[in-house]
């Protein structure tokens, strides 16, 4: 199951793919960590990016329509009946495309600043016959455009921004009154001790390798790591204008949280 079956959420050559990319790209990650900088998500071989897709979209496509979508408040009556969705930071569009799939009277926009993946994205949405209500455009989490959204989500990539209060922001101003905004990120404690398991081992050294440069690369650098846990996720929510945050799911490899005004 874990190296055979590609919709199983255990199925890991996708984690062993872009671990190969960090490999490969850690000579240029130490020299500009030597320097004080990072490297950008654009700069990094083609393994990481795919590699990322690979090991998340398993879990996306077990849990996100069956699971995650349902635990929060209104969300999926919302979707059914036409709901207007961006999708923040959506890499290849996996999680924009199964919701367009599961939701045809909805539409979606993705947005993701790397033009790569943007360009997979639309090639995917068109394959998959979703394109008539999917757009997907290139833009950062702080800058991506429309206004009124239902639904705003972000997919295992806040951390990965170097100004995550910024786009907290953003998306407060880009969301409806009564809209809900949807995190995922990596499963992670708040304390050091809480993350010395093999899903937290694994994932500090992603973090090392790829997630604190690539926040270092951009303006702020916060850095929040892919270990950033509930206490600095939540944190970065209130500093950005939001009253409500609660943790509504999480798997072995993810926590999802609901964020409304």
């Amino acid at each position: 199951m874990a190296l055979t079956d590609e919709s199983s959420p255990a199925y890991l050559p996708g984690f062993f793919q872009i671990a190969l990319g960090s490999v490969i790209d850690t000579p240029r990650i130490v020299e500009k960590a030597r320097g004080g900088d990072g490297l950008g998500w654009h700069e990094h071989v083609n393994d990481v990016h795919e590699g990322c897709e690979r090991f998340f979209r398993p879990g996306y496509s077990a849990h996100l329509v069956a699971e995650w979508l349902p635990a929060l408040e209104d969300v999926v009556e919302r979707l059914e009946r036409g709901a207007v969705v961006a999708d923040v930071g959506c890499g290849h569009g996996a999680s924009t495309i199964l919701m367009a799939l599961a939701f045809p009277n909805s539409r979606f926009v993705g947005s993701d600043y790397h033009d790569g993946s943007i360009e997979t994205a639309r090639r995917r949405s068109g394959e998959a016959g979703v394109a008539d209500r999917v757009s997907f455009q290139i833009a950062s989490a702080a800058g991506y455009s429309g206004s009124g959204y239902d639904l705003v989500t972000m997919f295992d990539c806040l951390h990965d921004m170097g100004d995550p209060v910024g786009a907290a922001r953003h998306v407060r101003s880009t969301l409806k009154r009564d809209g809900t905004w949807m995190i995922v990120e990596p499963n992670a404690g708040d304390r050091v001790e809480d993350n010395l398991n093999p899903v937290g081992r694994a994932y500090y050294g992603f973090s090392t390798l790829l997630c604190t440069p690539a926040s270092l690369s951009q303006e702020v650098g916060l850095a929040l790591g892919a270990q950033a846990g509930e206490a600095r996720i939540r944190d970065v929510v209130e500093t950005g204008g939001f009253a409500r945050f609660r943790r509504v799911a999480e798997t072995p490899f993810n926590l999802v949280f609901e964020v409304r005004p």
